[in-house]
């Protein structure tokens, strides 16, 4: 019974992480997209995209934390 009970946690842990991962990759290209809408706008050179990415990592692990206090995940 305890095996089965841990294998369940092990599942559940992977499936949380799963969708941790796919979030933050969502997150990512949104921003990434919205960085090239603004390099092509404004002609930055480059400069749009990157600033797309740096601003999606504290985005997303903002967001991620918001919904593991909530408790959202589980």
């Amino acid at each position: 019974m305890k095996d089965q009970n841990s294998f369940r946690q092990m599942i559940r842990a992977f499936a949380i992480l799963s969708g941790v991962g796919i979030y933050i990759a969502v997150v990512i290209l949104i921003c990434l997209y919205l960085g090239n809408l603004a390099d092509n706008f404004f002609d930055l050179d480059g400069r749009g995209k990157l600033i797309g990415i740096f601003c999606a990592f504290p985005i997303a692990f903002y967001s991620i934390y918001r919904q593991l206090k909530r408790g959202d995940f589980f």
